[in-house]
């Protein structure tokens, strides 16, 4: 055995090597050796005051070569103020992570961030190096960085795509893009109770955590919108109303994410004075979250799947910590039209307690579909199980629809996706 080659080789190449994995992959080689460790580890270490945040970060940015990372770091580690700790890093693919998460977690002041992003002339070419960043990662921002990151990130002209997670304290978020920005992301911030986009070239808009009054300033469409707000509302009380422009917004979503109490208690009361021919003509690809308090009501389910004619494949997940709402009687009979599903390939069912729901959702979709769709069920996401028309019951029973019955399945399709795009995130 001759050891391990690789990590013999000389910086520049191992650095080189890096630069061609995805992120993702990249930071992974962390764990490969002590030498790969090093590498990562190599970070500039500077101290100052949270006004040289955003100086900070620009130097760091017109300083790195990227022809040439033997020369630099991809890593920026800056101590402001008395607890405020950055960690910048340089991702390959124009990606630019700023980590707050390393300062004091236990002084959450509530504010507001407020981002202008490519709003300057198009026809101008910014004098710093940071116009490269196409994609930006904001991790844990808070009240004493949140006027740093606005002033750092009006300066990324070419910003496509805006991520922020986990910023406890932030009540408001306002985005404001009017050229680039295509993909926005904002996961778990617990405080948020409003957001405000004014960003007609949005084509994703993903959201995890309680779910906030959301203002899209202008009626644009998006292609994949993710609204997985299963702990409920995020604000005191809510009108039929707050949600109508966010409906219209997602009307043409080819990819969607949606609780079952979003439809019941906010898009539901909106149909009633939209045209009566409303529906989700573009819809490809739903993910459905559920909850089974009592038992399994797929009413909801159901009036939902009427409004969504091309719908090709349909993944249900029933969460037992997912908020609902006290009745769905009204709803039910006021939503959907009677459209039949012709396209529907693939149903996956997660999280079902016993395999009777499951039967009984499967015969329910009987009422809407004129096709035989794969129909999957897992308990643990792992093991699947196939269902299948039982024959033999179908014979002795008078009931018109079909019955089934689940079945291990050994086979692994690639044919479909074994979860929805948004799955996982």
């Amino acid at each position: 055995m001759e050891g391990d080659m690789i990590s013999r080789m000389p910086d520049e190449i191992l650095f080189h090597i890096i630069s061609l994995l995805p992120f993702e992959s990249a930071i992974q080689t962390i764990f490969l050796s002590n030498r790969w460790r090093l590498l990562w580890n190599l970070a500039l270490v500077q101290h100052g005051t949270k006004e040289e945040v955003a100086s900070a970060i620009s130097g760091f940015l017109t300083n790195f070569n990227e022809h040439n990372p033997t020369k630099n770091t991809r890593r920026l580690r800056f101590h402001f103020g008395k607890d405020g700790i950055l960690s910048a890093i340089i991702a390959p693919n124009n990606r630019l992570h700023l980590d707050f998460s390393a300062q004091r977690q236990d002084l959450h002041r509530q504010f507001g961030l407020e981002l202008e992003l490519n709003c300057g002339n198009p026809g101008h070419q910014p004098t710093t190096p940071s116009f490269f960043v196409k994609t930006l990662n904001l991790i844990s921002v808070n009240h004493i960085s949140n006027e740093a990151v606005s002033s750092t990130v009006s300066s990324f002209q070419f910003l496509e795509n805006l991520k922020i997670t986990d910023c406890n304290g932030l009540t408001s978020l306002s985005i404001n893009s009017n050229t680039k920005l295509q993909h926005l992301t904002v996961f778990d911030c617990p405080q948020l109770t409003y957001i405000h986009l004014k960003s007609p070239k949005l084509k994703t808009f993903r959201y995890r955590g309680l779910l906030p009054s959301v203002w899209p300033e202008f009626h644009y469409n998006l292609a994949d919108a993710m609204f997985d707000s299963r702990q409920g509302p995020g604000y005191g009380s809510y009108k039929r109303c707050d949600f109508d422009p966010v409906l219209l917004t997602i009307k043409n979503a080819k990819i969607l994410t949606l609780c079952k109490w979003t439809f019941e208690a906010l898009i539901c009361p909106c149909l009633s004075s939209l045209r009566a021919e409303f529906q989700f003509y573009n819809l490809k690809e739903l993910w459905w979250i559920d909850n089974s308090n009592d038992g399994y009501n797929s009413d909801s389910l159901i009036s939902f799947l009427k409004l969504c004619p091309s719908l090709e494949r349909l993944f249900v997940t029933i969460d037992a910590e997912s908020y609902c709402t006290t009745s769905t009687a009204t709803c039910s009979k006021k939503a959907g039209k009677h459209t039949k599903l012709r396209n529907l390939k693939v149903v996956k069912l997660e999280g079902f307690t016993n395999q009777e729901e499951e039967i009984t959702l499967a015969e329910r979709l009987q009422e809407i579909v004129t096709v035989d769709p794969l129909i999957l069920a897992t308990s643990d996401g792992i093991r699947w199980r196939s269902l299948v028309k039982d024959a033999e019951m179908a014979t002795q029973s008078s009931d018109t629809r079909c019955s089934y019955k689940f079945v291990q399945e050994v086979k692994h399709r690639k044919e479909f996706p074994i979860k929805h795009t948004q799955m996982g995130l």
